[in-house]
């Protein structure tokens, strides 16, 4: 028959570093991690999104708005040279420049949103 073991007893058995738990523990994992397969996500690479660029915004009152003639100016919230918003699907991805590219306009992207895909809206 065994001895009962004392809480002193499993504390120290508990707390040995000379059991290589973690250790054992790490190379069990590791070809588990490296053998699970990837999921196949070329799907999702198929599917359309609509892709925005965003130059400015303002909000202004339904009354000023009714004032506006074809020589009223709006003024716009972001300072000319800042980089532009993308959005894809109305969420920002990335911060661009406009560039022209064979006679067509394009974007140098210049920063990408550190949240691109985990706030997308629903």
């Amino acid at each position: 028959m065994s001895s009962p073991v004392s809480d002193n007893d499993f504390d120290s058995l508990i707390n040995d570093d000379g059991l290589g738990l973690d250790s054992a523990l790490a190379e069990t994992l590791e070809p588990i991690a490296s053998q699970a397969p990837r999921p196949d996500m070329s799907f999702f690479g198929k599917i359309p999104v609509n892709v925005t660029l965003e130059v400015a915004s303002v909000e202004i009152s339904l009354k000023e708005l009714m004032e506006v003639d074809t020589s009223s100016v709006i003024i716009l919230d972001k300072l000319a040279g800042e980089p532009l918003d993308v959005k894809v699907n109305g969420a920002l991805f990335a911060k661009a420049e406009v560039v022209v590219m064979n006679g067509n306009y394009g974007l140098r992207i210049v920063e990408l949103n550190s949240n691109r895909f985990n706030e997308l809206p629903a």
